[in-house]
């Protein structure tokens, strides 16, 4: 299983991917110190979007990628997975 988030920015792109591997960074919900393991990319990506035709890639995501900041999201995406889970 993997996840793919469409969040809109570097933020919150972020917070939901260690929620997703590590557990819940803020310990205010119901993830918070369950550690998942799950691998979160963002649909953004490029290893998410080489995987998607890309006439409908272009259609549905096209837009919002350039409206987004993508290497910010990119980035927070990144060090969400580079980051070890304790240290999360």
């Amino acid at each position: 299983m993997v996840v793919i988030l469409g969040t809109p920015n570097a933020d919150s792109s972020e917070i939901y991917a260690v929620t997703c591997s590590s557990g819940d960074p803020t310990w205010a919900g119901p993830l918070a110190g369950v550690a998942l393991g799950l691998p979160v990319y963002h649909i953004l990506e490029s290893e998410v979007k080489q995987q998607i035709d890309p006439v409908l890639y272009e259609q549905q995501i096209g837009l919002s990628e350039m409206a987004l900041d993508a290497a910010s999201i990119i980035g927070a995406m990144l060090r969400a997975r580079a980051t070890p889970p304790a240290a999360k």
